[in-house]
């Protein structure tokens, strides 16, 4: 084998290792892309190969998703909870997470760790005093009461999580800009955080993707048809009894999926980019 080809052979087999792990990840989508296409008849039919079409694809499903259920009110509603969310858990996540970081104080290595615990406590014993507290404030049945809840998980993570892009960025260069005349926040929204644009989409996404599947709290916090979002809508009115629309629910997964896979795309560049890249620049 020539020297030339050596660079050309072994990224080959880089990608041929790496296609067993591509194939477990798109499996999901795949099957239930190729479920949600699948006409009734074939999907209830013991005898028909799952991984293929084999009676012809059809939209049917997608339709009866659209136009007969509240689907497009529910994604509404999901979008609206998950922006909001990750705007206020991302902007208080921000401040604490600088303030771990850079600020020197009295047990601010036990709190940083406090808030780590506080995020994994799970939610199943966080809803029912919640419940009582969102019942006293009178947003009972209210997607507003999700805008208030989701923080209480999304701040401690967010938080976590840019502590540690704080602390990567070097204190020099807010050393520098306070010498300048600049006051800490200022030095905070001039100079750190256009450096930590990679961690804050980081967090960003991660919180954006937490309150855009959350389902426990959805449906303790909201009931009707007009308030619930799409992980609750879709569950609860196309699984009645021991009745399942296999079509119809799958056709909901693949499109509850689009806009975390448009964001995830988009932003993949910042996402995998170092901090330390961006602190160079």
């Amino acid at each position: 084998m020539t020297v030339a080809r050596r660079p050309f052979v072994g990224k080959v087999v880089r990608h041929l290792l790496l296609l067993p792990f591509l194939v477990f990840a798109l499996f999901p989508f795949y099957h239930m892309t190729l479920t949600s296409l699948k006409q009734d008849r074939e999907l209830y039919d013991r005898h028909a190969v799952p991984l293929v079409i084999t009676q012809g694809p059809t939209l049917e499903h997608y339709g009866k998703l659209l136009w007969d259920t509240e689907f497009l009110t529910w994604t509404k509603n999901s979008l609206l909870v998950a922006v909001l969310s990750t705007a206020v858990s991302v902007a208080i996540g921000t401040v604490a997470a600088y303030a771990l970081a850079r600020l020197k104080f009295a047990g601010v290595a036990a709190l940083g760790t406090g808030i780590f615990v506080t995020y994994l406590v799970p939610t199943s014993l966080l809803f029912l005093p919640l419940a009582q507290i969102i019942t006293w404030i009178g947003l009972g049945d209210s997607k507003w009461a999700l805008v208030l809840t989701y923080p209480t998980f999304l701040v401690p993570f967010c938080t976590w999580l840019l502590i540690g892009y704080f602390r990567t960025v070097p204190k020099e260069i807010e050393e520098c800009a306070m010498v300048d005349g600049a006051t800490r926040i200022q030095a905070l929204w001039r100079i750190v955080l256009p450096i930590a644009v990679p961690g804050l989409v980081c967090a960003a996404l991660f919180a954006f993707t937490l309150s855009w599947n959350e389902f426990i709290y959805a449906l303790t916090f909201t009931s009707s048809s007009e308030q619930i979002t799409a992980a609750v809508g879709v569950t609860t009115e196309l699984i009645r009894g021991d009745i399942y629309f296999w079509g119809s629910l799958m056709a909901g997964a693949v499109l509850g999926s689009v806009p975390i896979v448009i964001l995830y795309v988009f932003f993949l560049d910042y996402y995998v980019s170092g901090l330390t890249a961006g602190a160079i620049k």
